[in-house]
């Protein structure tokens, strides 16, 4: 069965679920009933094309299946419930009865707790099934708006472009409509209006006047209803054109100050909330040092609660940090011939032959032969394919490191119980931990650095660049001559491509297609924009000094935005870092100078005392420090992971950028740890070696931690001696 036939069988199904509850719907809902037209306005702003009264009919259909499935639940527990819990006399509630009424209400109790348990979860269920399916077209709306108020500037900026360039309106809104490999969800509305234009006899003013209604994006309708009344009063569109950049300008970069406003006060959020799994590991300590142990909590606080802040943490963040839109790869027009796979991987996407595979036998042959291509290309300089695609280093990786957990389990140098990892935590966690964790993140950290250092050796003279393409397209050359004398004035990686733009462009490329494949190399969005803009200007005449100069304009204008961003989060980095080398401090000083002096005097108190009673041998020897230890390091190790990932997205909006802060973070927690443990077991000298080999922790907190072990040691001292002597003066 086609992938087309499937997708029709399963509208179908859908169609017909609708179709059945379609009577429920018109019972429940009127035709001029606001929350129908609410939900017609978000499916239009979604762009999904369903019918609202059939989308609600089957938002019903799947509540009330949702909602049956759980009734059914819903009945069963309340029967487990009956049988294990209430007995024939039990009051279910204390509300007295009068006798007459007694055995009634005594023969309908049961049965009515096992109808309201069902009808409790069953209404649940009616409600998240037929929520959830409402929720799609608001979730996608918000999604589109989200998208189109981040492009809005630069689309409006490819606009003002054009039309300097000399196109007219018509053909403004037809590039725009063109350019959704670039544009997007901003390109998609414009093709609404080309569309409506075309096939439905409709005058471009209606369709432009219709889709400013329609559109999720305020800031575009507003856009699109000054554009109308421009268009009405026959004014000079080039004009409006840029002061409507200028001002989208501004109202982008005034965006990234509130986000990143906002951003400071989650950072701020964040060293509260993280500091707060340390206070209540503190307190549970405390507590089982007195004598009410809370293993269960301890190990809920250290596994559960730390890794919930962070991911919490996370998706909140996502929230309001704006993603890059895009893939930043330009589609062949209906005149080019898209050849090679610059969308994907050639092993997996051979490109323009999978289009024929299948009819003739040549072309599975070739193919086979491109795909071997494609993997000797990669055999040989596996470097460079990891550093364009450095999250696939990951597909060798993650077996690798399962190989090495395997090994160890079969050689038995893994520890296979929770006593074996409390008896050696810092041994067994470095097996289950760092070796997946250095194994995985280092390689994929190096390559990742590697690939954002390469695409910003291309965007860091962007700017200048286009500077200089301007100033030499205005003194007469052609725009390829422009590339030639800038290539030929200049030294960065840009100019290296645009020498070999210039020389395929010679030998028979048109600068259009050569444009599109300098920039699918690197495949940056920003890039991508920016290209787009200057390949459908060309077109229309080699003159484009003022095409380049918005582009220029616009490039800079990402440049502040960028560098505001870059500076306002380092601080936010520096505070989520700060924070978690002030808890990893905390928490090694805590097991120093609590666990392991308290396990000293209690083995003190029980070695003179015999029995250990009394206050000192209480408060001592009801606590297993071996594994409080153990859930201390896993706790310090468990937050430089979340630390170090929320760090990384918040830097870039990329995990991946996190991980060079995991396997840093995390190193200094396992170094600072086994220097703990030396210092508690005597190995002072050990301890103070590896710190000055950690980073950032050698010099003065070297000499400090030194004056610390005398202090710890004459403590501990002083103890033994005070016991030794209470107990020689009571004659023990």
């Amino acid at each position: 069965m086609s992938l087309d036939s499937g997708q029709r069988r399963f509208d179908g199904n859908e169609s017909s679920i609708g179709d059945a509850f379609f009577p429920l719907y018109q019972r429940v809902f009127d035709e001029d009933d606001e929350f129908v037209g609410s939900i017609e306005t978000k499916l239009a702003e979604a762009r999904m094309d369903d019918n609202v009264e059939l989308f609600i009919s089957r938002a019903l259909a799947i509540g009330t299946l949702v909602g049956l499935a759980l009734w059914i639940v819903g009945m069963f527990v309340g029967f487990l419930f009956v049988q294990l819990f209430v007995s024939p006399d039990s009051a279910l509630i204390g509300i007295p009865v009068p006798g007459a009424i007694e055995p009634v209400v005594d023969l309908l109790k049961v049965p009515a707790l096992i109808f309201v348990s069902g009808l409790i979860l069953g209404s649940f269920g009616f409600s998240v099934g037929f929520g959830a399916m409402l929720s799609l077209p608001y979730v996608q709306s918000n999604g589109r708006k989200r998208e189109i108020n981040v492009l809005l500037a630069d689309s409006i900026s490819f606009m003002y472009a054009l039309s300097v360039g000399g196109l007219n309106q018509l053909e403004i809104l037809r590039a725009m409509a063109t350019a959704e490999d670039t544009y997007g969800e901003v390109s998609k509305e414009f093709q609404s209006i080309v569309l409506e234009t075309e096939y439905f006899d409709t005058d471009y003013r209606t369709a432009i006047r219709k889709q400013a209604m329609e559109t999720p994006s305020d800031s575009l309708s507003q856009f699109l209803t000054d554009m109308l009344s421009i268009i009405d009063s026959g004014g000079d569109m080039t004009s409006f054109l840029e002061d409507q950049k200028d001002k989208h300008m501004r109202t982008a970069k005034q965006e990234q100050e509130k986000l990143l406003d906002t951003l400071e006060l989650f950072g701020e959020m964040y060293m509260t909330l993280s500091l707060f799994p340390l206070l209540l590991i503190i307190i549970l300590v405390i507590m089982s040092m007195m004598g009410n142990i809370q293993t269960l909590m301890l190990y809920g606080t250290v596994y559960g609660l730390i890794p919930m802040i962070g991911v919490g943490f996370l998706v909140l963040v996502s929230t309001v940090t704006q993603d890059t839109v895009g893939d930043g790869y330009i589609d062949a027009d209906a005149s080019g011939v898209d050849l090679g796979a610059e969308q994907g991987i050639g092993v997996i996407n051979p490109g323009l032959v999978t289009r024929y595979t299948g009819e003739h036998g040549v072309f599975d042959s070739i193919k086979r032969r491109e795909q071997a291509h494609e993997l000797s290309t990669i055999l040989r300089a596996p470097h460079l394919f990891f550093r364009d695609n450095p999250r696939l280093v990951l597909v060798l990786t993650v077996p690798l490191s399962l190989v090495a957990l395997a090994a160890a389990v079969l050689t038995n140098n893994a520890p296979l119980s929770v006593d074996a990892m409390i008896g050696d935590p810092i041994y067994g966690t470095f097996v289950w931990v760092y070796v997946p964790l250095y194994i995985n993140l280092i390689p994929l950290a190096v390559f990742y650095e590697w690939n954002v250092r390469s695409r910003r050796s291309v965007l860091g003279n962007l700017s200048e660049t286009l500077r200089k393409l301007a100033s030499a397209n205005d003194t007469g050359m052609t725009l390829l001559e422009s590339f030639r004398v800038v290539a030929d004035t200049s030294t960065d990686r840009l100019a290296d491509e645009f020498e070999t733009l210039y020389a395929k462009v010679k030998y028979g490329t048109d600068l259009k297609s050569a444009l599109r494949e300098f920039n699918n190399k690197y495949h940056i969005p920003r890039l991508a924009r920016i290209v787009k803009l200057i390949s459908e200007a060309q077109e229309a005449s080699g003159q484009i000094q003022d095409v380049l100069s918005t582009a220029a304009q616009a490039s800079e204008n990402q440049d502040d935005i960028d560098r505001d961003r870059i500076t306002r989060t380092r601080m936010q980095v520096v505070i989520i870092l700060m924070t978690y080398l002030t808890l990893l401090g905390v928490m090694a000083l805590l097991k120093l100078q609590f666990l392991d002096v308290m396990a000293g005097l209690a083995d003190q108190a029980s070695g003179g005392g015999g029995s250990g009673q009394g206050p000192s041998g209480d408060f001592g020897g009801n606590v297993d420090t071996n594994m409080l230890s153990m859930l201390f390091f896993h706790a310090v190790v468990l937050q430089a992971l979340v630390s170090s990932f929320i760090a990384g997205y918040i830097r870039s909006v990329e995990l991946s950028s996190g991980a060079k802060f995991a396997v840093i973070l995390s190193t200094i927690a396992l170094v600072v740890w086994i220097a703990a443990t030396q210092v508690a077991s005597g190995g002072e000298e050990t301890a103070l070696l590896l710190l000055v080999a950690a980073p950032g922790l050698g010099g003065s907190p070297g000499r400090r931690l030194r004056a610390r072990v005398r202090s710890v040691r004459s403590t501990v001292e002083r103890a033994v001696t005070r016991r030794t002597a209470r107990d020689s003066a009571n004659g023990t």
